[in-house]
């Protein structure tokens, strides 16, 4: 008989988890390469049993591969890869927009509007002009995407947004320093915010496909950002 993982083993799986998806969305482990366990153990100071159930999640979210006879993996970057995640996600998304700026209420819009203000009232670069991530700003901008979604009604589809969510901010890291640099974000956050609460639901999501074909059309023109990693910036 199987035996049944204990409170202990399932909260250290999902502290590890969550450490092993912060590192891998960050890029400390590069893409396409091998996921050693026993350098895995050593690194984040666990036992083989957690460490398994943390990537087999993580295989589920397709933050991490799992390979015949080899083990696991991150997963390679490429530009055909990042070119499908943009459509699928402005696909998505646009519907999930649709449905959310008929769906939404007077508390949605309230959610929306502080999301936002929240938002503007963060910097992006907490050290000047020298790019190092502020954690504020990433959870704030991820809460703003999600506000705009939530009155959709379908949880599967805010699931499958979020997981595309997270593959994007995997691709966004490359190209961060170039998209500060020659894009108004914030001008950009505000007009989908802005069109959403005016209900005119093709506005936003235009500007909201044209928000991430920005970024994408970044990182594919920057040739020389393929193969590094955002820890060698």
């Amino acid at each position: 008989m199987a035996s049944t993982p204990t409170v202990g083993s399932t909260t250290r799986a999902s502290t590890l988890y969550e450490h092993l998806r912060r590192d891998l969305l960050a890029g400390q482990h590069a893409p396409g390469g091998r996921l050693r366990l026993e350098t895995l153990m050593q690194q984040y100071g666990v036992g083989q049993t957690p460490l398994r159930e943390a990537l087999n999640r993580l295989v589920a979210d397709g933050l991490v591969e799992r390979r015949e006879q080899r083990g696991f993996a991150v997963p390679p970057i490429s530009p055909d890869d990042l070119r499908e995640i943009t459509d699928t996600r402005c696909w998505l998304e646009s519907l999930a927009l649709r449905q959310s700026i008929e769906r939404g209420d007077a508390a949605w819009e309230d959610t929306l509007v502080l999301a936002a203000h929240r938002l503007a009232g963060e910097a992006r670069l907490p050290e000047g002009d020298t790019y190092a991530e502020n954690p504020v700003w990433e959870s704030r901008h991820r809460q703003l995407h999600h506000a705009l979604l939530a009155a959709c009604g379908s949880r599967w589809l805010l699931r499958f947004c979020e997981q595309l969510a997270d593959q994007w901010y995997r691709y966004r890291q490359l190209v961060v320093v170039r998209s500060l640099r020659e894009r108004d974000v914030p001008a950009e956050h505000q007009a989908i915010v802005s069109a959403a609460l005016a209900r005119d639901a093709e506005q936003a999501c235009h500007l909201l496909t044209e928000h991430y074909r920005a970024t994408a059309a970044l990182l594919l023109d920057d040739v020389t950002s393929w193969g590094q990693t955002p820890g060698a910036r």
